[in-house]
Order: C-alpha cells, then sequence, then structure tokens
C-alpha cells in the first residue's frame, strides 16, 4: 500500500524522527510511505507530489492543519484524488476536542478555533484519530503514531558521562513539570552535577511567540535556573536526540499539562528509553504501567522524598538498567514502527 502523509515537517521540532521511520518500517513490510512535498533527492523523508498513485492520504495534525508545501490547490489534489474512505487524519496534541485548559496548558484559545479545528479535520475524513488509549469523543480512534525503534538503543554500561541530567524539549507550557523535577534535585544539586535543558524558549523567548501571542506558553524562571545552574543549548537536529540524552545519567520525561491530562503519547515517550540514559517518569503511575509496562513504577519520581530516587540514580545505576531492559522489551514488543504501520493500514482499510 502506498501511503501519502500530509504533515508540517520541521528538522529541530515535531515528529521529523517519526516520519523517517515510518519509511524504514513501511518498506520493510512491502508497503511505502511518502511524505507530501516537492522531490529532494536524497531526503530521507521519501518526498514527492505525486498524489495520483496514493492508496491512502494521512493527515497529521500537531500545531498547524496548513501545509508545509503548495496551496489550497494541493490540498484538492490531495483529497479529489484519493475516496474519503482512504483517507485518515492524525490528531497528534488533542485539538480535535472541545477547548480543554489545564494549569494554564490549552488546546485552543476560544470556542471558535475548537470549532473551526474540528470543522477542518471532518471535511478531510471520517476516520480521526489521536495518540491515546483514552481519546475523550466518540468518534475519535486510538493510533498512537510516535513508536519506538531497537536501532535506537544505546549499551546502558557507560559511567563516562557529560552530564548529570538532560532534557531535550521546548519550553512551550512545560516549566511546571520542570519545576517539579529542579525542586526534586535541589536536594542532592551537588551529586547530580551538570544539568541541560536542550530547546527553544528556556533561556529567552523563541521569536515567534510574541507575535503569535503565546509569550504565556514559554514562560521560565529564568532566576530559578541560574540559581540552580541549569545550562541551555541550543535546538537540536531531530537525528541528534539520542545522542544527546545519552549524555547523561538521567534524562526527565515530562509533558505539557494539556498532554498528560489527555494521555497522549509523544515523540520523547519513546526516544528516552531507548538512549543510554535512565528515563525519570513525572507521569502518573495508571499511564506509566499501561505504555512502559508495571517494571516502569520503579522509574517514577516520587511525591515524597522525590530527591531519594534521584540519589539511588547515582548510587545504584546497574539496578536500572536492569528495569530499562525490561522497559525496552515491552517497547520493541508493543510499539515498533512496525506495528504502527500494520495498525494503520488496518485502518485505511476498514
Amino acid at each position: 500500500m502506498r501511503l501519502n502523509f500530509v504533515y508540517y515537517i520541521m528538522e529541530d521540532a515535531g515528529s521529523a524522527q517519526d516520519m523517517r521511520n515510518y519509511v524504514l518500517a513501511a518498506r520493510e513490510l512491502g508497503h511505502e510511505v511518502r511524505l507530501y512535498g516537492p522531490p529532494s533527492p536524497g531526503s530521507p523523508f521519501n518526498l514527492s507530489a505525486d498524489v495520483a498513485s496514493a492508496d491512502a492520504v494521512v493527515f497529521i495534525f500537531e500545531w498547524t492543519t496548513e501545509l508545509r508545501y503548495g496551496d489550497t490547490l494541493d490540498l484538492t489534489r490531495l483529497i479529489g484524488g484519493v475516496p474519503r474512505e482512504r483517507r485518515v487524519v492524525i490528531d497528534c496534541d488533542g485539538a480535535y476536542n472541545e477547548r480543554l485548559e489545564v494549569q494554564g496548558d490549552y488546546n485552543h484559545r476560544d470556542a471558535e478555533s475548537s470549532s473551526a479545528w474540528m470543522q477542518i479535520c471532518e471535511s478531510l475524513s471520517d476516520k480521526i484519530c489521536q495518540p491515546t488509549f483514552h481519546p475523550r469523543k466518540e468518534n475519535v480512534s486510538t493510533f498512537l503514531f510516535h513508536a519506538y525503534d531497537p536501532a535506537w538503543e544505546k549499551p546502558l554500561n557507560r559511567s563516562d558521562k557529560d552530564f548529570g541530567m538532560v532534557y531535550v524539549g521546548h519550553s512551550k507550557f512545560r516549566w511546571p513539570p520542570m519545576l517539579r523535577v529542579l525542586r526534586a534535585v535541589e536536594p542532592v544539586r551537588d551529586r547530580v552535577g551538570r544539568m541541560v535543558v536542550v530547546g527553544h524558549g528556556w533561556d529567552e523567548m523563541p521569536k515567534w511567540a510574541k507575535p503569535m501571542q503565546m509569550e504565556d506558553a514559554y514562560f521560565t524562571d529564568k532566576e530559578y535556573m541560574r540559581h540552580m545552574g541549569l545550562e541551555v543549548v541550543q535546538p537540536i537536529p531531530s537525528d541528534q536526540v539520542i545522542g544527546w540524552m545519552s549524555r547523561a545519567v538521567f534524562n526527565p520525561v515530562i509533558y505539557r499539562p494539556l498532554f498528560e491530562e489527555l494521555s497522549l503519547v509523544t515523540c520523547r515517550t519513546f526516544e528516552t528509553p531507548g538512549a543510554a540514559t535512565i528515563p525519570l517518569f513525572g507521569l502518573g503511575s495508571d499511564y506509566v504501567e499501561e505504555i512502559y509496562g508495571s517494571s516502569a513504577q520503579e522509574l517514577r519520581l516520587p511525591e515524597e522524598e522525590p530527591e531519594g530516587k534521584i540519589r539511588d540514580f547515582f548510587e545504584r545505576p546497574g539496578h536500572y538498567r536492569d528495569v530499562i531492559e525490561e522497559i525496552r522489551c515491552h517497547l520493541r514488543q508493543q510499539h515498533s514502527y512496525k506495528a504502527r504501520i500494520r495498525d494503520l493500514v488496518d485502518i485505511v482499510m476498514e
């Protein structure tokens, strides 16, 4: 089956790494995934503007429903060339919902933008999916989209770490969960050593924040960051994420409050366990077990005396290596890109 993905691709944000892996996994299963756009020789995304030969079109919406390439005429070709029953919408950020606000995080600024987003999705397909086991709307199906690649797996026996903690991800609505991690680190700060965050918005507002009226989304307490000695590195290409995470003893796995409320999975959900690091899950118990298996409970940041868990990462790394191996085994079996391709083909064929 030939699947045309329509996605606003960016190399240092979003799901670029997922795009590359879908291309490879589909090829191994005898299918083809192409990303809609002008052909680019040597591109890992298998870009193609060919619509006529597609068996299905998959619209992947994160921060926008706009096309990265082309205009409304391209959209007309996409929906005109493939029948409605062979079109799928994957709503990655929970925007296909009524307006929802959680701890200052939100999917839409107002009810009108929520309604407009849902109308766009419904105009494209009856098959609307979200990357959660718990969609809020009855007409939405589960398709987790993000996945795990065993090729990411780095040996866990390295002791020559550059940092105590690394977090790779932008600051958008992530200051509250990051603050919880930093508060846990504070009593054992000397033990942890260097700490780094990699991404937009940690030390200064991204250039688009003000014109998009999103200053609140990128708020961080810079004075407290300086107090904690938190270093900032600018965004990196998606193919460097695993390497950067592997440079630290542990990496927090934290979500925007909205994403945690909706039980969404993200790129980092699956990338972090593949790196040569200890994932520190700042997430709910039920969610952690549902995605990673029961052994992952040992890697959750506890509500009481959380500094003890972080101290233990440095004192008993061998114990946690065994836990991570169990998690990796679970992810290989349940959350591979090949499994996702099979699920997606089933959705298209329903």
